[in-house]
């Protein structure tokens, strides 16, 4: 009995090895074998376009055709390698400069990864977007810092390089250079000596093409953070009243993302836009007001979302004036967030989120006098409201 039970487990144990074995092997060949080359695409059409190039194509009537592939070396040297379906009749090809002719061989795959013969064309893109970047790139000194802008209306991925010497005369690229998809951009890069120093800028994308470099010598402006031991709430007759749970305070006890450690004015106010005020404590010629959102509890944590302020004045004034009337107060900007992504609302990246999180820093023009109250009325939140959420904020400045 022992034997035959011992045999039988013996036959049953081969058999699910040979089964398994033959599983494995069956995985890694082809579902098919077929040995002979597809077809060639044919009448083969170029759109060239900036930095990129559309290939539109007639394929072959191979029932078992699988994809298309295009094979092709960028002028930087990086080889690529696109694949389209063959339910499409097109494909689109990225990653050029502009600055010369490729040629791109086309190939087709059937289902046993058998390629035809290639077909050769040869496309010539416009320029790549870097290039229309890089002719709208601005740098400006900034209060601690230089501001550098530019128009990406593509919204492509691209890097604009900040460039300083080092000890040995060498230009090495900054750490805080800046990394977007945003349309149009408008970034201060702060934390320098208020000294005249040399900058180079160059503009790179994703497939690592790069532009000209612009150099440019900035001092940048002096700048403190004017101290938030100063800072005391203060109720004017316009100001909208708080969340019961929330105070003035909240704006500048360090905490930017726990409830109820912000501020957030009552939803049932419905008087007029909603304003709140504070005293910095000193006169400061101000150089920008950070503002940090208040991150909703919305898909974990949500920027642009409910009383988050969208657009939205700053006023402030040397003097307290105690009636509340804005136009008695001095408009230092109006102001509106922008969503780096632009996707909907209830959406956002992760670059949407960092850039929040970081802070939003809003520049006050240079020529507005010095003040020691600030006033912040919300004219719409992100939910088309009029009640704003902030979780802290930090005036910049000279109050020297």
């Amino acid at each position: 009995m022992k034997w035959n039970l011992f045999k039988k487990m013996s036959f049953y144990l081969m058999a699910t090895m040979f089964i398994v074995s033959c599983t494995e092997e069956d995985v890694n060949e082809p579902l098919e074998s077929n040995s002979e080359k597809p077809g060639q695409v044919s009448d083969v059409r170029v759109e060239n376009l900036a930095g990129k190039a559309r290939l539109s194509y007639t394929l072959p009537n191979d029932q078992d055709l699988l994809y298309i592939k295009a094979d092709y070396v960028l002028e930087n040297g990086r080889e690529m390698n696109v694949k389209s379906s063959y339910y499409n009749s097109s494909v689109l090809l990225e990653g050029f400069s502009g600055n010369s002719e490729v040629e791109i061989a086309i190939t087709t795959v059937n289902r046993s990864e058998v390629e035809s013969d290639p077909v050769y064309v040869t496309v010539n893109p416009d320029l790549a977007p870097i290039y229309d970047i890089y002719e709208s790139l601005e740098v400006a000194p900034a209060f601690g810092g230089i501001f550098v802008s530019a128009d990406n209306p593509e919204r492509e991925d691209i890097a604009i390089l900040i460039m300083e010497e080092d000890e040995y005369g060498d230009w090495v690229t900054l750490g805080n250079s800046i990394y977007t998809s945003t349309n149009e951009i408008a970034s201060t890069l702060r934390g320098m000596d208020t000294i005249n120093k040399k900058f180079a800028l160059a503009v790179r994308d994703r497939w690592l093409n790069y532009t000209d470099t612009l150099f440019a010598d900035v001092k940048p402006l002096f700048e403190e953070a004017i101290p938030k031991s100063g800072y005391r709430g203060v109720t004017l007759p316009n100001d909208a009243p708080h969340h019961p749970s929330t105070s003035l305070e909240g704006l500048w006890n360090g905490n930017i993302w726990d409830w109820p450690q912000i501020y957030l004015t009552a939803g049932t106010y419905t008087a007029s836009n909603h304003i709140f005020t504070f005293d910095m404590g000193v006169q400061a010629q101000l150089s920008r007001i950070v503002i940090w959102d208040y991150p909703e509890y919305f898909n974990n944590r949500s920027y642009y979302y409910l009383a988050c302020p969208k657009r939205f004045r700053i006023y402030g004034s040397d003097v307290l004036e105690t009636s509340g009337d804005l136009s008695e107060w001095t408009l230092l900007g109006e102001y509106e967030e922008v969503k780096p992504s632009g996707l909907p609302y209830g959406q956002q990246t992760n670059e949407d989120f960092e850039t929040a999180n970081a802070g939003f820093s809003w520049d006050i023009p240079i020529d507005m006098p010095r003040v020691r109250y600030i006033r912040i009325e919300n004219l719409e939140n992100w939910a088309g409201g009029k009640q704003i959420a902030i979780a802290e904020l930090q005036a910049y400045g000279n109050s020297q």
